[in-house]
């Protein structure tokens, strides 16, 4: 499916994400190594034993982006400019290799774009949510979202 444009967005609409992903522990290693993040409570199994969540936790920022990018496929796929920015984003709940996310969007905020009309701006407030329903990401997104071209029926 295509992604909304601006046109199709108004403020209290929810899209689910429609699907869902479960998370690995290679997942957790690639991204870590990616990003060059070598913090012992996402990749050494036997210092995260001594803590209190007694395993490994998923990098946070993983689970941020895989949370954003499993909403694009029916959301903002094709329609979207750029990401504008984010802002409250917290982390209530931990993930774990196994974990399964999925995804619910909240478009909270809708407004023409001043500088560009062929646009608008958008604030969605994505929310990850673990197999047992526990939220576990939860962030604003920003994105300059496009016009619906002229001549395209709705």
């Amino acid at each position: 499916m295509a992604g909304l444009w601006y046109e199709d967005l108004h403020e209290g609409q929810v899209i689910d994400a429609e699907w869902t992903r479960t998370v690995t522990e290679s997942d957790n290693v690639l991204f870590c190594s990616m990003t060059m993040n070598v913090q012992k409570l996402h990749l050494d199994a036997e210092f995260a034993a001594g803590t209190e969540f007694g395993r490994p936790l998923v990098n946070s920022i993983f689970t941020l982006g895989l949370v954003i990018g499993m909403s694009v496929h029916n959301l903002t796929m094709g329609t979207t400019v750029a990401n504008l920015g984010m802002t409250e984003t917290a982390f209530p709940a931990p993930v774990f290799a196994g974990d399964t996310i999925s995804v619910k969007t909240t478009v909270i905020a809708v407004r023409p774009s001043k500088s560009r009309p062929d646009a608008g701006i958008v604030t969605f407030r994505h929310q990850g949510f673990n197999q047992t329903g526990a939220i576990v990401v939860t962030t604003d997104r920003q994105a300059l979202m496009r016009r619906r071209p002229a001549g395209d029926a709705a």
